[in-house]
C-alpha cells in the first residue's frame, strides 16, 4: 500500500516510514507533484489536519494522512492552540513565539499546558482521526537546545527535563506526535493484515 503524508517536512516522512511495516510505503507531496501551499484556515487543530488530508484526496486522488499540532495553555484559555506556529506573527519564529508566551504567563502561577497532535487519515473513501496528547507545564525560562518550537519551555508531566533537554527517542516515546503516530500505525497494520 502507498499512502501520501501531506507534509513538506522530509524528516517527518522518514521518521514515520521507519515505524511502518514494509507493506506500507509513504510518499511525499513532492512525489505526487503537489508544490502549492495547502490551506490551513480552520479554527481548530482537528480541522486543519482534516483540511490538509481532504485537499490531497480531493485534488490528487490519493489515500493520505496529515497532521497538525498545537500547544494549549490552561491559564490562557487554550492559547496559542491552532495559532501555535504563528503566535507572535506570520514569520513563524519559535523564539518570538516562546517569548510572547512567557510574557503572557508572567506572574501567573498556573503553568499547566498540553501539546496536542491530531492526524487525519483518508483511506478508501473514509476519514479517520488519531489524537496524541502530552500533558505538562510551561517553565519560566528556556532550557535545552534540542527539538524545535516550544520544546525549550515545555516540561512534560512526571519529568524533570524539558522536551529540549531530553533525547529525541524519549520525546518520541512520551510525546504527543509519537502517540498519534503510533495509533495511526496500529490502525494501518490492522488494515493491511
Amino acid at each position: 500500500m502507498k499512502i501520501v503524508f501531506a507534509t513538506n517536512n522530509t524528516n517527518k516522512v522518514k521518521e514515520v516510514q521507519a515505524l511502518l511495516p514494509e507493506t506500507i510505503e509513504i510518499i511525499s507531496l513532492q512525489d505526487i507533484g503537489c508544490t502549492e501551499d495547502i490551506p490551513e484556515t480552520s479554527p481548530t487543530i482537528e480541522g486543519n489536519a482534516l483540511q490538509k488530508a481532504k485537499y490531497v484526496a480531493d485534488n490528487y486522488g490519493y489515500n493520505c494522512f496529515a497532521d497538525d499540532t498545537g500547544l494549549e495553555v490552561t491559564a490562557l484559555n487554550g492559547e496559542p492552540g491552532v495559532l501555535s506556529a504563528r503566535y507572535a506573527g506570520e514569520t513563524k519564529n519559535a523564539d518570538a513565539n516562546m517569548h510572547k508566551l512567557l510574557e503572557n504567563l508572567d506572574n501567573i502561577e498556573n503553568r499547566e499546558a498540553q501539546f496536542k497532535t491530531v492526524i487525519s487519515l483518508y483511506l478508501a473513501g473514509k476519514y479517520y482521526t488519531f489524537t496524541g496528547i502530552c500533558k505538562g507545564e510551561i517553565t519560566r525560562e528556556k532550557k535545552g537546545d534540542q527539538g524545535f518550537g516550544y520544546d525549550p519551555i515545555f516540561l512534560p508531566e512526571g519529568y524533570t527535563e524539558t522536551f529540549a533537554e531530553m533525547p529525541l527517542s524519549l520525546k518520541n516515546k512520551i510525546g504527543h506526535r509519537g502517540k498519534a503516530v503510533q495509533q495511526l500505525i496500529d490502525f494501518l497494520k490492522g488494515y493491511t493484515s
